[in-house]
């Protein structure tokens, strides 16, 4: 039933249609004119919307104060000037002026008081200088890459508000709490492939910027979803510090991985295998590549290249141990011995995948999946030029990767509708993602790993 709107409702709204979205607020106030008044002043130059003085922190002063002399009235149980009140043990006792940072600058507020000071504002509370979206909007310019000195400076020059370096500080870290909760989470007992690679940062030790690993591992599910399972900050990349990651995951509930892909340094495979002695540890086929090429020319790379690929596409490993010997016998390899050690020294950890079906192959012969993060985090991390210590590092990178995946996510919800030849939207980066084929590289898992796999697929 539509009646007379009522008091601060929506003019023609519906009091049975439910609640009132923002939509329907600001569409009254068109069919009401107001907007049109408002604009045509705005062009006129008679009135600024943002800025001191603007219309939009004006208006969030008198919805703030609004809402404050409610939240009051509710704690004094009676209206303003109600003569109920009078004789009560309490009563109004003024306002006190307080400023508070906003997403569209600074808004100075006069906040209720009571006589007996027992009155606690929740709208804004005793000792909060900002509103939530304010910090919102400071974690999320942290995450894009922004320094601390960067995001201060673009505050004070579009919205005005001038916030210190501590305080913006604080703001970041609030989220602190988050990332070590992530990263102590249980995981699940299971993960048929996981991907381990490192990249390399700027970390401030005492007067000097050194050179530290951010390592990370990626694992996938039963269910073909990648999930990072956590991030760690070490001096440099070693098999000692991987043994302890390793351990960490075994300890947080990973009872077992069947392949681990990472890349060739040595002492990696042992320590793997020391945390699931069972696991098969692949080499990614890209690292080996990039590393026999270390010795090869600029102008033979191609020829190289391409004499190199019988070898990590042969259907078995004696067909691409031969191959291996016939490029070793070539003029390119008399030419370039250097090459061919660096595939006979990694050759058993390098074979494993040629004994997989190619629907797997294409997952575990190399790390790309780990690699295409690494290159998404350089992005942001490059402006950055270092980090005060090792928290500030894990808590970007974290705020990194769930930064691109909801921006990510907020394309994909733009195309949602259009027709799949006309989405351009890019998927999961890797939080999420499911692997391509997965359905068919686990049936082949299943095959190879029977009583290992089939208790939890079940």
């Amino acid at each position: 039933m539509t009646g007379e709107p009522r008091a601060g409702h929506p003019l023609g709204a519906d009091d049975d249609a439910g609640p009132v979205t923002a939509r329907d607020a600001v569409n009254s106030m068109i069919e009401a004119g107001l907007l049109d008044q408002l604009m045509s002043q705005v062009d006129a130059g008679e009135l600024a919307l943002t800025g001191d003085g603007g219309f939009l922190p004006e208006m969030i002063k008198a919805v703030l104060e609004r809402g404050l002399a409610v939240e009051q009235t509710a704690h004094l149980g009676y209206e303003k000037g109600d003569p109920a009140g009078r004789g009560t043990p309490n009563s109004r006792n003024g306002t006190s002026p307080k400023t508070v940072a906003t997403e569209v600058g600074d808004v100075a507020l006069d906040v209720p008081r009571d006589r007996s000071g027992t009155f606690e504002p929740r709208l804004v509370p005793k000792g909060s200088r900002r509103t939530g979206g304010l910090d919102e909007m400071i974690i999320s310019l942290y995450a894009g890459g922004m320094t601390v000195r960067d995001i201060a400076h673009h505050l004070q020059r579009t919205i005005g508000t001038e916030l210190s370096h501590d305080t913006i500080s604080k703001i970041t870290d609030s989220v602190l709490e988050e990332v070590k909760a992530w990263q102590s989470r249980p995981l699940e007992e299971i993960y048929p492939i996981v991907y381990l690679d490192a990249l390399v940062i700027k970390v401030r030790d005492g007067h000097q910027v050194r050179n530290r690993s951010a390592h990370l591992a990626v694992g996938v599910d039963l269910d073909g979803v990648k999930h990072v399972l956590g991030i760690w900050v070490q001096a440099a990349e070693g098999a000692k510090f991987w043994a302890g990651v390793c351990a960490e995951l075994r300890n947080r509930g990973v009872r077992d991985v069947l392949i681990v892909c990472c890349d060739g340094l040595s002492g990696f495979p042992e320590a793997i295998e020391a945390t699931w002695p069972q696991s098969i540890v692949q080499t990614c086929t890209v690292h080996l590549l990039r590393a026999a090429m270390r010795f090869v020319s600029y102008a033979d790379r191609k020829k190289v290249a391409a004499a190199l690929r019988p070898i990590y596409t042969a259907p078995t490993d004696e067909i691409a141990r031969t191959e291996l010997d016939s490029f070793a016998s070539s003029s390119l390899g008399k030419k370039y011995p250097a090459a061919v050690a660096t595939w006979v020294n990694a050759w058993e950890r390098f074979i494993p995948f040629l004994a997989f079906p190619p629907e797997l192959r294409k997952i575990i012969y190399t790390t790309n999946a780990i690699e295409s993060l690494n290159y998404q985090l350089r992005k942001i991390i490059k402006n950055r030029g270092h980090f005060p210590n090792d928290d500030a590092a894990i808590k970007l990178l974290w705020l990194a990767i769930r930064d691109i995946e909801d921006k990510r996510a907020r394309a994909r919800a733009k195309e949602k509708g259009l027709p799949a030849n006309e989405r351009k939207a890019p998927g999961r980066l890797v939080e999420g993602a499911v692997v391509q084929g997965w359905k068919q590289a686990l049936g082949s898992l299943a095959l190879a790993y029977p009583e290992r796999i089939n208790p939890y697929l079940t």
